[in-house]
């Protein structure tokens, strides 16, 4: 078993086949599969079936693929301990944060840690929460930024902020700008949302369920979807209201085409959370980072 053979394994399972996983690695599909052939040969059991439009995990792969991507994770902290002993990369690191949080606030902290680590750049990618871990988890960035702390025990999650919900609608909603101090004005709206997370108590769907619960709209109809633009587009377009982040509708509010409704019923706000892998190297750059992001939550 080797390197190679785990990280072709870790590509094919994430990517779901050996087409995708070759163009990511820059072998051809034959290379792919005898990687994969040797590995299952040296675990002695398969790890892969073959579907139709691509493959997915056996039990034996299941099992083996947090380990695979350990494996791989532990290959990249002792990489970056060597590079930084040596004093290589200008400090920089990878960081993952949810597209939203990606505001000024976030850019000005950016371009003070640049200023402070004399060069350090930092390897920005954008994804959802779930994604943010995800990426975390298995080692191919340092930090994560995203709402609501992981439960999962690989990794260490430190609430650094939190970020007020609106409830937003479209501009020439009949409420729109107006304080309702009874919820039950709202009682005919229809709402959007993203669907309960199911073992996630802490989620965006989770916590509008319990806002309109705890406001006595129990009975309100809510249309489930999980991509934030398209609740964003159905409340311009009129089609219903939503529990929104104040980040993600920034743009919309500045151009007019949401407004809010302040209902006291309904505020709340939602954590953004700073994580880690339990075990992972964080370099002098990654923990200057850090201590930055925690300096800036405690000043806000």
């Amino acid at each position: 078993m080797n390197i190679d053979e785990i990280q072709t394994f870790v590509a094919v399972a994430e990517l779901g086949g050996f087409t995708r996983a070759g163009d990511r690695l820059h072998r051809s599909q034959p290379a792919i599969s005898r990687r994969i052939t040797m590995l299952e040969q040296e675990l002695g059991a398969p790890l892969l079936e073959r579907i139709r439009g691509g493959v997915r995990l056996t039990a034996a792969g299941k099992a083996f693929l947090p380990h695979a991507e350990a494996m791989l994770a532990a290959m990249r902290d002792g990489r970056e301990a060597v590079r930084a002993m040596l004093g290589e990369r200008g400090g920089s690191l990878s960081l993952a944060l949810v597209g939203t949080l990606a505001d000024t606030r976030i850019v000005d902290l950016l371009r003070d840690f640049a200023g402070l680590s004399q060069g350090g750049r930092v390897d920005l990618r954008t994804a959802t929460s779930r994604e943010v871990s995800d990426l975390v988890r298995r080692g191919e960035v340092t930090l994560g930024l995203r709402y609501f702390p992981d439960p999962n025990p690989d990794l260490v999650s430190e609430t650094v902020s939190a970020e007020v919900m609106f409830v937003a609608v479209a501009a020439d909603h009949r409420f729109a700008g107006h304080r309702l101090d009874d919820p039950q004005d709202l009682a005919h709206d229809q709402w959007v949302g993203f669907p309960a997370a199911q073992g996630q108590p802490e989620s965006h769907g989770n916590l509008l369920q319990r806002q309109l619960a705890s406001a006595g709209l129990m009975d309100a109809q809510v249309t489930l979807l999980d991509s934030l633009t398209a609740q964003k587009r159905l409340v311009e377009a009129g089609f219903g209201i939503a529990l929104l982040p104040e980040s993600s509708i920034r743009e919309e509010l500045r151009v007019g085409s949401v407004a809010t409704v302040d209902v006291p019923a309904l505020r709340t706000s939602v954590p953004i959370a700073m994580i880690r892998r339990k075990r992972g190297f964080l370099s002098p750059a990654a923990k200057a980072l850090s201590a930055l992001i925690r300096a800036e939550a405690e000043r806000l």
